[in-house]
This record gives structure tokens, sequence and C-alpha cells, in this order.
């Protein structure tokens, strides 16, 4: 297979999986998103204007005009299957991976690649769903098997772990598994740690770097102790602190308030020459400072839109619509585009060996 490929994108957000696939060298001939400011922000960076705004059970049927693309690929909302959710099987979202695979049959690819959260691919809860999502795949002639990827191993500075079940179709390999964990797994690349991803957009506020999230940091009273300086619970509201010295925690869609991961700009910029979060948390553990209900130091300040972008790897030009807080949204929501693009390149090399 040495021809360019096409693909059907679905679940598209604002464009972060796609953005990888294009790298890769995909063209995309169809997206298909919900959220109005997130397929503005796609039509903002894609003038082929192939994004169709709207429920996906309604334009279903304009799938079958694009029959024959080479893959179809996309993240279905994860939140009924999310360890930082509830959990419940029967939210009406956890019923759009099936969603997706009525596309898979429509369409025909050659391959098809859908992304979700880590406990879909591996926790015991999920096995039914898991066993009936891969028999249904097997079904319709896809060798599907699920691969879990840690973003930081793939050029991604962000511990976030996701699922990506890559179906290939009639495919007969044996040893499918292994040929495609190797073709994953040749391109690692250690992911810049955050001091040296963020630190040339400048301090928060500045032309670059404008400042997008103002909610106070406060401490809590009783705090949640972990031995990571960078868990736990001991500031109020869910956002929490990120490692300078090593990868954010998974950002989550929920940013844009007190939810928003935050960081201390004084020693992001070599201003302090330790962390404010790490010698609080010490004094916690040792006894030497009380908590006590108060607002944190002015150097400690909220992630901003562009860096939530650069950390998700979205380029810098990026355009993205809506208010600050559907923005926030769309970047959390967001796959990592350097991750999908290594899927994507993975998917692709398996396809040119074996068709």
């Amino acid at each position: 297979m040495n021809k360019a490929l096409t693909a059907v994108s679905l679940f598209t957000g604002a464009g972060g999986m796609d953005i990888g696939f294009e790298r890769a060298g995909v063209r995309i001939l169809f997206a298909n998103e919900l959220m109005p400011e997130a397929a503005a922000t796609y039509n903002a960076n894609h003038k082929t204007r192939v994004m169709v705004n709207d429920d996906i059970y309604k334009v279903i049927d304009q799938v079958d005009a694009y029959q024959g693309a080479d893959m179809v690929f996309g993240g279905p909302p994860c939140q009924g299957f999310s360890v930082a959710g509830k959990m419940d099987p029967n939210d009406a979202r956890s019923k759009l991976i099936f969603t997706f695979l009525d596309v898979v049959e429509r369409v025909r690819p050659c391959a098809f690649v859908m992304e979700n959260v880590k406990a879909l691919g591996m926790l015991e809860k999920w096995e039914p769903v898991r066993k009936k999502y891969l028999d249904r795949a097997r079904e319709m002639g896809y060798d599907c098997i699920p691969f879990i990827l840690d973003s930081t191993e793939y050029g991604v500075s962000q511990k976030r772990e996701r699922v990506f079940f890559i179906g290939i179709k009639e495919n007969d390999d044996p040893f499918f598994k292994y040929h495609m964990s190797y073709l994953i797994e040749c391109q690692r690349q250690k992911a810049p740690i955050i001091r040296d991803l963020l630190f040339s957009l400048g301090r928060a506020g500045s032309k670059t770097n404008p400042n997008t999230c103002t909610a106070k940091i406060t401490f809590c009273t009783h705090p949640i102790m972990r031995k990571s300086p960078y868990a736990g619970m001991y500031f109020n509201g869910q956002g929490r602190p990120i490692d300078i010295d090593g990868y954010a925690n998974t950002l989550p869609a929920s940013m844009g308030g007190n939810k928003t991961p935050f960081l201390d700009e004084d020693y992001l910029y070599g201003d302090a020459t330790s962390d404010w979060v790490y010698d609080y948390h010490k004094g916690l553990m040792n006894g030497t400072i009380i908590p006590e209900f108060k607002e944190a130091p002015k150097r400690l300040r909220r992630i901003t839109i562009r860096e939530a972008a650069r950390i998700q790897t979205f380029p810098d030009d990026y355009i993205f619509c809506g208010n600050k807080g559907k923005i926030y949204t769309q970047i959390g929501n967001a796959v990592p585009s350097k991750l999908a693009e290594v899927v994507a390149r993975a998917t692709i090399r398996y396809l040119s060996k074996n068709y």
C-alpha cells in the first residue's frame, strides 16, 4: 500500500487526533463533532471544510459516501469508562464505542483506530464491554487488539495513559500484536520536562502567553496527603500542582476554573531555587507547617490556554474558538497530537507491509 491514505474522523473534537494522522500522511475526507465550539476550532485550522457539526446519529448515513476510505479513527467520549468519573455502564456516552463500529461497518476501511481511557482497555469491570467490542469487530472481519500507551514515552509531557483499539481488516497475521507493538515502540521518544516545554512561552500575561485563568488557589484545612508533592489533595478544588522538573498529570476537560492545574512560576523561570509546592508539602509531612485556610502565594498560578495546548502537543499557532472555558475543555478532551501520530504511523507501516 504505497498510495496516500484517506480517513473518516469521528468524535473529532478540536482535531488533536487529526493533526497526528495528517502529519503521518493521512487525508481526512469527513470529520464529525457535536460541540459547536470544537467544530469551529477544527474549521479554523482545516480549510478543507470536511467538518460536519451535528449528532453522529443524525448524520451517520452521510458516511456511506466514504465507503472504501482507508481508515476510520476517533476517540468516543470516555466519561462512562473513566476512573475519574462515575464508571456507569449505562451512561449513554458508553454506547458510542459501538456507534464507532457502526461507522466502520459502513465504511469498511482497511484499518480503524479508536482511542479511549486506559480503564476500558484493562479493568476487569469493563471486561464484558471489551469482549463485546472485540467480538463485534471480529464478526465484521477485523482483527482488533487494544494497546495501552503512556504518553510520556512518546514525546508528550503528560502522564496520560490511553488505550488504542487498532483493527485490521481480513488480517491473518498470527503475530499481529507483536508486529504492531514493535512498530509503535520503535517510535519511543522521551518527553521534555515541563520546564523545558513551557519556558519559551514566557511568563503568564506576556504577549506570547496570555493569562487565561485567574481562579484563586487556596489551601485545604484538612489535607489528604500522599508521598508525592504533586498528588494528594491539599489545595481546594481539583486542580493539581504540576511538577516543573517532571510531567503534568492528565489535563482534565474540566479546566478553566479551580480545576485547572497550576505551577510555581518563579521556579519555572529561575527566580526561585526550589518549587514552593515541594517545600510546602515537605513542611506538612514533617510537621513544621500547620495547614490553615488561606490563599496561596502569587507565585503559584493556573496554567494558561497556550501552556495547556503545548502540553497536549497542539501546534503553537493553533486557533481555538469559543470562550475560555470551552477552549480549556477542547484541549483537555483532545488526544495528544504526538501520541496520535505515533499510532497512525505504526498502523500505516503495518498496512504497507501487509496490504
